[in-house]
């Protein structure tokens, strides 16, 4: 039984295993160490014991809380890794806000805040706030806004109902906007062609303010809600009746007429033949005709009439009807916005206006060398020099200048609110280009681009104060300053076979229309040096587009 005992102690003493043997067990016969509840492990980086504690940094200190490090004290601009904040004031504008950050790359951003319109668990319905965004850039580029402007809305459009990461595109004819939530998703893409253009500068006002009233913090605007608005704003009839815009196409003429040194029968000798060309117009487009021939057949009445008065030999400046007429028919519009997408750095869509430009301009060239050419053939013996010698009349020219901007902006589809201030700023202009061209003999071309200056200044303040586009406070006001008399000069030479100076006066006009172009371009940037642009107090620090520098 001892010897029992002896070996079942034996066992009790042996490890089970050697797994069961640590090097750090507790050797036999050695009393276990006392443990306290309140010891715990301790960092080399800890205090050492009867030290005192470390105070806290000092206000200054590089290892300090910043004082606006609480979200309540927090600035409310953002500051991404290049160091230009975007501002969320109402002070500054939308679409510089907007430009500013499509000139960001994607991920210095920065993100939206969490206003609502979509439902925080199913997330922004991407495929409906992308539709709403294309809807909302073909009516801003039908009506003839910039390249740049549409992907600026767009892009505000998109951000505003939680879409940060979106890049929109703009040619002439193609919208396009792709949206990727990150970078291990799929982008989704979406596209949309604009066939048909317009001018409604009522509706391009409407779509402003819905495009405003999106991204109001305040406003809470519901995608169902800018589905309805925006149905509403392409529902809406035109401010004028047909019977308006064809009167005001006259008037227009005959002040122009007046600008250039006409009496008052060749006012209303340029009015009728303005008249008849719109006229014919409408019923080319009704047939179906394109643009090229509806400019063709509206050039024709004005030179047909003023020929008809050469051939009467009735006392009166012919070549003012004819020039009236031209001024009717300029696509200024087109050309002020094609220059700007160029210097914007949009050129495709640049040289897609230009090229519009081009064919418009030579059918009313062919229109109207085929009358010239028909008179000269009846022995009309028309006076190329007249069209050039402009009397100086002050107070006449000023009023035919406001009457012809003011009928242009009825043409042009303007809200009643906005004729006033654009016929005051195209006074403004002739009134400009009078001091300098007349009183001063500074040359015509950069006489027209000072005074198309101060039309893209002060249009561009005007819609900036009422959160507004542009084009609507421009495009009339630079009405007076069109080279309507050196373009039917250059055209009478050709007609005459003197085709050196016949193309001379052509080119001329053509560096007048880009004078008026670039100023208005030109104004239009130098009043950002008026404006709070976001994160700066000044326009030095405006970011400008990067595209083709090769550095």
């Amino acid at each position: 039984m001892a010897a029992e005992a002896d070996s079942e102690d034996r066992d009790r003493r042996k490890p089970a295993s050697d797994e069961a043997h640590s090097a750090f067990s507790q050797p036999a016969g050695v009393a276990d160490a006392a443990v306290f509840e309140d010891e715990q492990p301790t960092s080399e980086f800890a205090a050492p014991a009867g030290t005192a504690a470390v105070p806290t940094e000092p206000e200054g200190s590089a290892f300090a809380l910043p004082a606006t490090y609480s979200g309540r004290h927090s600035p409310p601009a953002y500051t991404p890794g290049q160091g230009y904040p975007v501002s969320r004031m109402k002070e500054s504008p939308w679409q510089d806000r907007m430009r500013t950050m499509l000139r960001m790359p994607v991920g210095d951003r920065p993100v939206p805040e969490a206003v609502q319109r979509v439902s925080e668990d199913s997330g922004p319905a991407v495929g409906r706030v992308l539709d709403l965004t294309l809807r909302i850039g073909e009516l801003l580029l039908a009506g003839g806004e910039g390249a740049e402007d549409v992907e600026a809305a767009m892009f505000a459009v998109a951000r505003a109902y939680g879409l940060d990461r979106c890049e929109p595109t703009v040619t002439f004819t193609m919208l396009s906007i792709t949206h990727q939530p990150s970078l291990v998703d799929d982008p989704v893409s979406a596209s949309r062609t604009v066939r048909r253009r317009g001018t409604d500068y009522t509706r391009l006002a409407a779509v402003f303010r819905l495009v405003d009233d999106i991204n109001e913090h305040e406003g809470e605007i519901s995608l169902e809600e800018a589905y309805r608005r925006l149905a509403e704003i392409r529902r809406n009839r035109h401010p004028y009746p047909g019977w308006v815009l064809t009167l005001a196409a006259g008037v227009l003429a005959g002040a122009a007429s007046t600008l250039v040194g006409g009496g008052v029968l060749v006012f209303f000798a340029a009015a009728i033949g303005a008249v008849l060309g719109d006229r014919l117009a409408w019923l080319c487009a009704g047939r179906g005709l394109p643009e090229f021939y509806q400019f063709v057949v509206a050039g024709m009445p004005p030179a047909a009439l003023g020929v008809a008065l050469k051939l009467a030999q009735i006392d009166v400046r012919a070549s003012a009807v004819i020039t009236g007429g031209l001024f009717a028919l300029l696509p200024g519009r087109a050309l002020v916005a094609a220059v700007q997408d160029g210097l914007t750095g949009y050129y495709i869509t640049a040289s897609a206006r230009l090229l519009e430009v081009m064919y418009l301009f030579i059918g009313i060239i062919m229109g109207v060398l085929v009358v010239i050419y028909i008179g000269l053939q009846l022995h009309a013996e028309p006076n190329p020099e007249e069209a050039l010698q402009i009397t100086s009349q002050p107070v006449t020219q000023i009023l035919a200048s406001m009457v012809l901007v003011f009928t242009f902006a009825i043409l042009l589809q303007q809200e009643r609110s906005t004729v006033l201030i654009v016929t005051l700023n195209g006074g403004v202009a002739w009134v400009t280009y009078g001091a300098l061209h007349y009183a001063a003999h500074l040359a015509p071309v950069p006489s027209t681009a000072i005074a198309a200056g101060l039309v893209g200044l002060f249009g561009q303040l005007f819609s900036r104060y009422r959160f507004a586009s542009a084009l609507p406070f421009v495009t009339a006001a630079i009405g007076p300053l069109l080279p309507g008399s050196a373009t039917y000069y250059g055209l009478l030479l050709i007609a005459e076979n003197r085709l050196s100076m016949g193309f001379a006066s052509l080119t001329n006009a053509a560096a007048i229309a880009f004078a008026i172009a670039i100023g208005v371009n030109l104004g239009s940037e130098a009043s950002r040096l008026f404006m709070r642009i976001p994160g700066s107090a000044s326009a030095a620090k405006r970011r400008a587009a990067k595209r083709t520098r090769g550095f």
